[in-house]
């Protein structure tokens, strides 16, 4: 392969050049999906009942509330007139579609009337509207809203913090680029010794991207979780690739003066160290392509396709690029800005044992606390962090909290459909009750209710709740709820924002587990072919899985929740990216090995490896900590801590532990994969 592409390397570049403008072009057929609950499986609870209703009713549960204040019920409706005009809006419900309006003050009169009703819709001179945005209008139904009720009116509900979500989401990726890619140059230029080496990193590397996001119009669409994260990421992990093929071509230079034999060679040194990085960090992504919830599928798939395009672009645009600009490199050599670090060895192995028995001694509490990490699965936390937070609090200060949850019964059982009405009303959290018996004892026309709440074959019950739209307390009410109706009825179907989030809780609790395992089996068997070892891979794994508790429970410990799409990528991405760290480590140690003792060869490893790895690791580190200094969207704000904060804690481990473990187990990994000479063995008794 090393022989095409130099001889082919004006070929190449015109191939790659070609293929980039082209993708550069297709970006913006990519299309970006916000909705999460797209992404659960077919067969899930909330999805079949959620497109029974859509077929049944011909609508879809309300997503958004918005209240008026220091107006009349005249100028109300009015108003309520105006909303339904706007773009993207499916229906509005206000008073008037319950009551018979006009005859307000006779119905009021009424000792069967329900005075609660009333204030359900209107109090304390504010009215408050119930609106379905039609899928995909989040964003235009939003802006028309907030346009027509300005800064002192407010609107808050799923919809509206779906379009908050898209607002945040469309610059903050550049905005991170903008960032993260002067810093790296920065690093590069402090650590490289051609000022035009640098630059050859972020063009090998930053065209992989603009390929891998230009053919991401081919799956369809992509979540805005992935659209946020996964050119940072696939940046940021691949970049070492690009390090480790120019730091070897760099010294085969020294030892032969043809360049097309030095890179050649540096091709073939390099290839075992970079397929092994690649392959394990897609081990880690593979590994989301197993779980129920398509949302890991989406992100699995685009960050594996990211991460062979990165693997491409390194061992065939790269030595092409770099052999073609050679002259142009040499011209621009300077010196190292980096000292050679002769003596760090010696520091470090005196304080291996200290970090050794820290690591132990946390492993165990560390694995149980972040075991026990509360995690959020919807976009409350997003709407919190914007006018849709602040919003809710207005809203819910004058008409309270309100959560709708929606059952379907089988049509025909109207006595059963009361009973349950009347042990639903009964029960907490749940504030009103809307269903054909009860609200025909509002003496409101038949005919109306009928339309309202009946189908062909289906009669709706719609619940109205004082929860949030997730955690234990709404979780707790489901299971009563469903209880509640298992007493009355065989058959029948809930749905709602908190019952998308109850499936995707339950189905994710299973992914995890799937996930982990697959990612943490598939890396060690990796780790078994490369070394040729059965002990290294588990020592290997303990270490970066011990960063990875740490990490997690570090959030646990603060009494934080988690995103469980930041647990997803921590799991896969700290483990598949920085375990590269070990592996060179290790690899390096074993070359040392040969012809020296354990303390010398740890020594001389650490010597000769800390700044490649502490680069690697700043550079991850950087990625993350720009996502979340950019990113307004609390999940990926949330997201890039765990990743910068994560890599540093791999980088400790790789360091200070990994040293102490290979020289603890030495014996054992002589004998599983070492060959060591007579020398070596009187040092090592010394």
């Amino acid at each position: 392969m090393s022989k095409y592409i130099i001889k082919y390397k004006k070929t190449i570049l015109l191939i790659f050049l070609g293929i980039a403008l082209i993708c550069g072009f297709t970006m913006r057929y990519s299309k970006t999906n916000y909705n999460m609950a797209d992404y659960l499986p077919s067969k899930a609870d909330s999805t079949i009942a959620m497109e029974l209703l859509d077929e049944e009713f011909n609508d879809v549960i309300p997503n958004a509330r918005v209240m008026i204040s220091n107006v009349s019920m005249e100028d109300a409706l009015v108003m309520k007139e105006k909303i339904a005009k706007l773009e993207g809006i499916e229906s509005i419900t206000w008073l008037d579609d319950v009551i018979d309006f006009k005859n307000l003050a006779i119905l009021s009169q009424d000792k069967n009337f329900d005075a609660s009703l009333l204030e359900s819709y209107y109090k304390d001179s504010s009215a408050i509207f119930t609106i379905t945005v039609k899928k995909g209008y989040d964003e235009v139904a939003t802006e028309g809203i907030y346009d027509l009720i300005g800064e002192e009116n407010a609107a808050a509900g799923n919809a509206i913090n779906m379009a908050t979500t898209q607002k945040m989401s469309v610059t903050e990726v550049t905005n991170a680029f903008l960032i993260l890619i002067p810093l790296i140059l920065i690093i590069l230029l402090l650590t490289t010794t051609s000022w035009i080496e640098p630059l050859l990193f972020l063009v090998s590397i930053g065209l992989a991207v603009i390929l891998n996001i230009g053919t991401n119009f081919i799956l369809g669409d992509v979540s805005f979780v992935t659209a946020s994260i996964a050119p940072i990421l696939q940046f940021a992990v691949s970049l070492d690739y690009a390090i480790f093929l120019l730091h070897s071509f760099n010294r085969e230079k020294k030892i032969n003066k043809d360049i097309n034999v030095a890179m050649k060679n540096a091709m073939k040194s390099s290839f075992s160290i970079i397929i092994a990085s690649a392959v394990t960090t897609m081990v880690g992504f593979i590994a989301l392509l197993f779980m129920r919830f398509e949302l890991g599928a989406n992100l699995g798939l685009i960050l594996v396709k990211g991460i062979i395009f990165s693997f491409i672009s390194v061992m065939v645009l790269l030595p092409a690029l770099t052999l073609f600009l050679n002259k142009l490199i040499e011209k621009t050599e300077h010196k190292s800005f980096i000292p050679e670090l002769k003596k760090v060895g010696n520091l470090f192995i005196k304080v291996r044992i200290p970090f050794l028995i820290i690591a132990l001694l946390l492993v165990v509490p560390c694995y149980i606390s972040q075991s026990k990490t509360l995690f959020t699965y919807g976009t409350t936390s997003i709407a919190d962090a914007s006018r849709a937070g602040s919003d809710a609090k207005k809203i819910e200060k004058v008409f309270g909290k309100e959560n709708t949850i929606v059952i379907m019964l089988p049509l025909g059982e109207e006595e059963k459909e009361m009973a349950l009405s009347m042990d639903l009303l009964k029960t907490e959290h749940i504030t009103k009750v809307m269903s054909l018996p009860l609200m025909s004892l509002q003496n409101i026309p038949k005919e109306q209710l009928t339309n309202q709440f009946n189908s062909k074959n289906y009669t709706r019950i719609i619940l109205y709740t004082d929860v949030p739209e997730e955690g234990d307390t709404t979780f707790t009410l489901i299971d009563t709820i469903k209880d509640t109706i298992n007493k009355h009825y065989d058959k029948y179907y809930l749905t709602g924002e908190s019952l998308v989030l109850y499936d995707m809780k339950n189905i994710v609790a299973e992914d995890i587990q799937i996930v982990n395992l697959i990612a943490i089996v598939g890396i060690l068997v990796v780790l078994l072919f490369t070394f040729k070892s059965f002990l290294i891979p588990f020592i290997l794994v303990f270490v970066i899985e011990t960063a990875i508790w740490i990490n997690l429970a570090l959030t646990s410990f603060l009494g934080n929740s988690l995103s469980f799409v930041g647990y997803l990528i921590i799991s896969t991405v700290q483990l598949g990216a920085t375990v590269d760290y070990a592996i060179l480590f290790t690899k390096k140690y074993f070359d040392n090995r040969v012809t020296l003792s354990k303390i010398d060869a740890i020594k001389k490893t650490i010597n000769e490896n800390l700044i490649a790895i502490s680069i690697s690791a700043t550079l991850l580190s950087l990625a993350g900590f720009c996502l979340a200094f950019t990113s307004s969207n609390p999940v990926v704000k949330e997201l890039g801590i765990l990743l910068g904060r994560g890599t540093i804690l791999s980088f400790v481990m790789v360091i200070f532990v990994l040293p102490a473990l290979l020289i603890l187990f030495d014996k054992w990994i002589n004998k599983d994969k070492l060959k060591t000479n007579k020398n070596n063995k009187k040092a090592d008794k010394k």
